[in-house]
């Protein structure tokens, strides 16, 4: 048996391995797409020719985000993380299987961001009744609006104004005043996966089914081109589970965040 460790640079044979489980690895996947692609650095641990780990390097944000999600391979990526150790960046965001981090050593977490749900929708929206608010298609036109609504409602959300350019940002207004936003981090047709994001409400407007009527809007417009919607929530943040739960998403698996310094 020969076992190596590479970067891979084949989106086919990345794709292959990864679509084994597209509701775990729904953000990865969705990183393949050219509008991604350029940005993604893939290392691979190889088994008489197969991959047996993957591990995505995001780096089209600063820091950059280390990608590492387990179901049958977990020795193997324990072992992958092992071996590029040496290559990892001195800081980043690790987005980790439940004790991955342990490989990495506790003692260079730096923020302990906490347990994360996994939520995964794979049939069509539940219907949510909406009470009189606007929702419609933001873009860029609406940028300073929605940079300023963040700031009031969501400081420490990620948010890149290019993916404005896919058309899958909505906007809740009332009385012409954006109150709800919800868009995505990763969109790809060609893959058949989304993944949902920068969802937020305003804090004048919390309590009034906004999360749930942007995201059913949301997702009924994804659904038409893409087969799973992945989406990523704090396991503490119960008012959201419950507004996604209403949807139609479910709970798919639990992840942890940390911001490492090595």
């Amino acid at each position: 048996m020969t076992s190596k460790i590479i970067t891979l640079h084949d989106k086919a044979e990345i794709f292959s391995y990864l679509n084994r489980n597209p509701a775990l690895h729904v953000y990865s996947i969705g990183d393949l797409d050219d509008f991604y692609f350029p940005h993604t650095i893939w290392y691979a641990k190889v088994v008489d020719g197969s991959i047996s780990a993957l591990i995505l390097n995001y780096i089209g944000m600063n820091p950059p985000t280390i990608i590492s999600f387990t179901d049958t391979d977990r020795d193997e990526t324990i072992s992958l993380i092992e071996g590029i150790k040496p290559l990892l960046p001195k800081e980043f965001n690790a987005h980790f299987s439940p004790g991955l981090i342990d490989v990495i050593g506790r003692e260079k977490i730096n923020k302990d961001y906490g347990t994360h749900f996994r939520m995964v929708l794979k049939k069509a929206p539940n219907e949510i009744n909406n009470p009189g608010f606007q929702v419609r298609i933001v873009t860029k036109t609406d940028l300073p609006e929605i940079t300023a609504f963040y700031e009031i409602n969501y400081p420490d959300n990620w948010f890149d104004p290019r993916m404005l350019e896919t058309g899958k940002f909505y906007g809740c207004f009332d009385n012409g005043r954006l109150v709800g936003i919800a868009g995505i981090h990763v969109y790809s047709p060609q893959y058949k996966v989304a993944a949902a994001g920068s969802i937020s409400t305003a804090v004048t407007h919390r309590g009034r089914s906004i999360c749930k009527i942007l995201t059913s809007a949301l997702s009924k417009d994804l659904l038409k081109t893409v087969d799973v919607i992945g989406l990523n929530v704090n396991s503490y943040n119960e008012p959201a589970i419950r507004a996604y739960k209403a949807v139609g998403f479910e709970i798919y698996s639990e992840y942890e965040e940390y911001l490492v310094k090595l």
